[in-house]
């Protein structure tokens, strides 16, 4: 009889479970939670990409100038290489003009259109020296800040 009766406790006792799930409150804070960090996340997140776009092109225009300026060095194709950069796009070229230069060897590298480039825009290295023909500085402008990089006399880039 003794066995019995716990028998029944333990069968009423595994009969009685309290509600399971969730309440209507619970789920409702969840996802607002989930919404609240999700925006955040996103937030940060384009201003982290803002920022990197901005780090690309500084490197990207620093490179170019290197690479135009090694190609004059080299004196490659007998002539001078300079370097443009536009809205969106940066472009090392052959010969004295960004207007009067030969396309097939232009290579282009493509920015973010978010950065806008102020300064001066062109600048031609001289065949065997490698010395810029146009020295100071470039502004590159994105939404969340500026970069600017320095050319000297020398054909040196800081940034």
């Amino acid at each position: 009889m003794y066995y019995r009766r716990i028998g029944q406790q333990l069968e009423r006792n595994t009969t009685m479970k309290s509600g399971a799930g969730f309440t209507l409150i619970e789920v409702l804070l969840s996802v607002a939670l989930i919404g609240l960090i999700a925006g955040i996340g996103a937030v940060v997140f384009q201003q982290l990409q803002s920022r990197n776009d901005l780090d690309v092109a500084a490197t990207t225009m620093a490179t170019a100038y290197r690479r135009a300026q090694a190609l004059s060095r080299a004196a490659d194709a007998d002539t001078t290489w300079g370097v443009r950069v536009d809205v969106g796009s940066i472009t090392i070229f052959q010969g004295a003009a960004y207007a009067s230069r030969n396309t097939l060897f232009d290579e282009v590298s493509a920015t973010s259109l978010a950065i806008t480039p102020s300064g001066f825009q062109e600048v031609i290295f001289a065949k065997l020296t490698g010395l810029p023909q146009t020295t100071g500085s470039l502004t590159l402008t994105g939404p969340n800040g500026t970069r600017t990089l320095t050319l000297n006399a020398q054909g040196t880039v800081l940034y």
